[in-house]
């Protein structure tokens, strides 16, 4: 009997083998402390060596283990999902070129060589949301590679003014970069918050859901969204003290709690994810900008798995019910799926840091370090806002879709006997449990010193109740919940239309250009244009020929009254 293996389940095995030997040596690299670096110089221009870095240090290589990780479990995953889509190879192809980007931006030393893998993000994130080529796809595509293009020009920018130090590599000249280079941080800073959707650039993440749900387990929720984060770490020693930091907290305070308040208005499934993904990445620059980098890459690694397990139970629900994702029609499904739907719930309480969770060590940290760090009022008020929006928008999801009445048709087949989907997610299950404690203990085998009030330090186990409570309440008068949203439309349209942010990024950027071009093509295009243009120079050339043609096949008459009329103005002349 000959075994056959297929193609995802060779580029699984792969990366689980990638996985194991990057996160053993990345383990290895914390215990010894060493950092081991690559370069090739591959010319010279103008006193600055053109080189390409790979920089194998704990960072690194923990990050690209769990990259390797997850997008082993998506396309193990996608051997069910998409088992009947007719171009499965050219999606693999996809997936595992966005996978040798995101090496290539993860390995990079110097700005030159991340920025190969950080456009091929950009251009590989594109194929990938067009994939099924209908109009919503191809608009979502569009203003996800329009909104990255402006962090592409930002990191080209940046490439320009660091010539001028003598080399591209931030390890030699992060630490030597004081105010005077604040283009540079803010321009570093531009092309971070692109990349992982911060206001305002937050619109194209939403949108970007319009791929496959196995792509946004990949792309959407661990690895292209936290590129950003994870230039900012690399960056981190430059932005200490300075203005751009205080500005990076703002905003990413704004969008975690704007992220949050969006996620209680939105019915989609995969779009409520997409923005507890814009909330956590809100999370992660903020305890960045208070000069927490470790801390910042901790909820990173964690966030990538509870996250990605999250969107993969979320598109066997979708798979399952027959396409839909709008919540309100789903409902009961723990009778019907009972395995995905736990593994969904623990996906869910790791995001809304339950105690022993992955989410419960770094996001617990991260915010008693933030109260404890000199924080001012309006960024704290935001940080207790966006823990309790977290829960509310996480029971509302549950209220919806995992319990309360069921509310598909009688023809839906729900199971969970896929076992290719069951498998893949088991991983990460097993990573949403268990990765946040054995995270700590290998990345802080010191614990960080907390002193806090007692009130501080209930502050987030309060609000996170508080969320939970306020969150069930609503639900379970939905009904009324939602007539008395009808009188206040204004206000509810704006805070589930995440600020109005995809209207401004879309029509309100292009609407005064647009109607000054269709102005332009009226009045010079096909008006003056093309009378003095195109088709006056035709009428002009064609009596003028017609005159000609004329002339030369009259009779002689036309020469002699011709020669006549010139003979007569020649002595009109001279007399």
């Amino acid at each position: 009997m000959i075994w056959k293996i297929s193609m995802h389940e060779i580029s699984m095995l792969s990366l689980f083998l990638g996985s194991f030997i990057c996160g053993t040596t990345g383990l290895m690299k914390i215990k010894s402390g060493v950092m081991d670096v690559v370069e090739w110089e591959l010319f010279s221009l103008m006193g600055s060596a053109i080189v390409m870095t790979l920089v194998l240090d704990w960072i690194s290589l923990l990050f690209m283990s769990f990259v390797f990780v997850i997008s082993g479990s998506v396309l193990y995953y996608s051997g069910s999902y998409m088992v009947d889509d007719k171009t499965f190879n050219r999606f693999m192809y996809l997936v595992l070129a966005f996978v040798a980007s995101m090496s290539f931006m993860v390995l990079g030393l110097n700005l030159i060589s991340i920025f190969l893998g950080w456009d091929g993000l950009g251009l590989v994130s594109y194929a990938l949301v067009i994939y099924y080529q209908n109009e919503k796809s191809a608009n979502a595509g569009m203003l996800t590679i329009l909104s990255n293009r402006v962090g592409d020009v930002a990191i080209l920018l940046s490439i320009g003014l660091m010539s001028s130090l003598g080399g591209w590599n931030f390890l030699f000249y992060s630490y030597y970069m004081d105010e005077s280079w604040m283009l540079l941080k803010i321009f570093l800073m531009i092309s971070a918050m692109t990349k992982s959707a911060q206001i305002p650039f937050s619109a194209w993440l939403p949108a970007a859901m319009a791929a496959p749900t196995p792509v946004s387990a990949l792309v959407h929720s661990s690895t292209l969204v936290t590129a950003g984060v994870y230039l900012m770490i690399r960056f981190s020693a430059a932005l200490e003290g300075s203005t751009t930091q205080s500005a990076l907290l703002i905003i990413s305070c704004l969008t975690m709690f704007m992220a949050g308040l969006g996620a209680n208005f939105e019915y989609d499934l995969k779009k409520i994810i997409a923005l507890s993904t814009l909330s956590q990445l809100g999370v992660m620059l903020s305890i960045l900008s208070l000069g927490f980098s470790d801390l910042a890459f901790f909820h990173l690694l964690s966030h990538a798995l509870f996250k990605a397990l999250l969107f993969m139970c979320a598109g066997v629900v979708i798979h399952s019910v027959g396409g839909y994702q709008d919540i309100r029609f789903m409902g009961n499904l723990v009778k019907f799926m009972p395995l995905t739907v736990s593994y969904m719930t623990i996906a869910n309480l790791a995001l809304c840091g339950f105690p022993f969770m992955a989410g419960f060590y770094s996001k617990d940290m991260i915010l008693e370090v933030a109260f404890m760090s000199w924080i001012n009022f309006v960024a704290l008020l935001l940080y207790v806002m966006a823990t309790g929006l977290t829960v509310m928008y996480t029971l509302r999801l549950v209220f919806y879709s995992l319990s309360g009445g069921y509310n598909l048709s009688s023809i839906t087949n729900l199971s969970d006997e896929d076992f290719l989907m069951t498998n893949s997610m088991s991983i990460l299950g097993l990573g949403a449990i268990l990765g946040g404690s054995i995270l700590s203990w290998s990345l802080f085998p010191e614990t960080y010193m907390v002193c806090l009030s007692m009130v501080m330090k209930m502050m987030v186990l309060s609000v996170s109740i508080l969320g939970g409570l306020v969150g069930y309440i609503l639900n379970l008068t939905s009904v009324n919940y939602s007539l008395k949203s009808l009188s206040n439309y204004s206000l509810v349209v704006m805070m589930g239309s995440m600020w109005f942010m995809p209207l401004l990024s879309t029509l309100k950027l292009s609407e005064k250009s647009l109607k000054m071009g269709s102005r332009m093509e009226k009045v010079a295009d096909k008006g003056w244009f093309e009378f003095y243009g195109g088709q006056g120079l035709y009428y002009l050339f064609s009596q003028a020929f017609f005159i000609l043609n004329s002339l030369q096949l009259n009779s002689i008459k036309v020469f002699m009254k011709m020669s006549v009329v010139v003979i007569i103005i020649f002595m009109v002349l001279i007399i």
